[in-house]
């Protein structure tokens, strides 16, 4: 549920370096930035799909985004393994609300990805209500960024990048506001984990994405959720190319989730998620 795509078929990248180069050393990522034919290749050949996405965050790094058009053209060249997410800068207003319709109905989209940190806002403020409202009409998952924050990690004053708009608990409130409007909460989040907990159990749209972070580090609190009441809405997420799968999977094999949970979380959650089939390929349109 977690892959970013973060150079497009220009070569252009997502990010300033100075961000992707703090990020490669506190993941230790080997591999930085593949580009879509490369991840695609990688997860055929590991027998999985994947939902890439990058973070359009041009407004607070002042830095133009990688080309989505770019991403969507190689999930459907790709369509086996990468299902395509688009993203919004919502600081940029109406126009927020009008790239969102476009890549949804125009470039067929299956959802949207926010990193509050990173694109620096509350999703929690009502100046954004309109695009959630539009979105929630959209009926696509949103994955957001929440909890700690590799991006910017290690540099003065971490970037700019302020962690508290990661706090999970400003999600809470658009999840209230717009119950039909999926949220995936991405990565455990570390250090507010029980007000995560606590918010996907109580809303019935809300769901927690598993990347990040390697299992053998996950919360307790989060493993015990997992296993019982939160066993229908946790999700398989590597953080890909920060973490490969390999890494990720070979420490899940090592925790505690139950015989019975295992399968739910790396995949049929996610299959009822995105309302994909068994017949049916994974990106839009195929």
């Amino acid at each position: 549920m977690h892959v970013h795509v973060e150079v497009d078929d220009h070569g252009h990248a997502s990010l300033p370096a100075a961000l992707t180069e703090a990020s490669s050393a506190y993941f230790n990522a080997e591999d930085r930035s593949p580009d879509i034919d490369t991840i695609a290749a990688r997860y055929r050949e590991w027998g999985m799909a994947a939902v890439v996405f990058t973070v359009d965050a041009r407004t607070a790094l002042k830095h133009e985004p990688n080309s989505v058009e770019d991403l969507v053209a190689g999930a459907a060249r790709n369509n086996d393994v990468l299902i395509p997410f688009g993203s919004v800068d919502p600081r940029t207003g109406a126009e927020a609300i009008a790239r969102a319709e476009y890549l949804a109905g125009e470039l067929g989209v299956r959802g949207f990805k926010f990193h509050p940190s990173l694109q620096g806002f509350d999703p929690s403020d009502p100046q954004f209500h309109a695009l959630w409202a539009a979105l929630e009409r959209i009926g696509l998952p949103c994955i957001f960024h929440t909890g700690q924050n590799g991006m910017g990690a290690g540099l003065p004053g971490g970037g700019g990048i302020k962690l508290a708009y990661s706090n999970p608990l400003l999600l809470d409130a658009v999840a209230a506001d717009f119950p039909a409007l999926p949220v995936i909460m991405a990565h455990p989040s570390v250090p507010w984990q029980e007000e995560a907990n606590s918010i996907a159990t109580h809303k019935a749209n809300v769901y927690i994405d598993l990347s990040g972070w390697s299992p053998k580090y996950f919360p307790e609190s989060l493993v015990k959720a997992a296993n019982g009441i939160l066993q229908d809405k946790v999700l398989f997420g590597t953080d890909y190319p920060l973490i490969t799968p390999q890494k990720w999977l070979g420490a899940f094999e090592q925790q505690s989730f139950s015989d019975e949970v295992r399968p739910k979380i790396l995949k049929n959650n996610a299959v009822r998620l995105l309302g994909l089939t068994s017949g049916r390929s994974a990106a839009a349109g195929a």
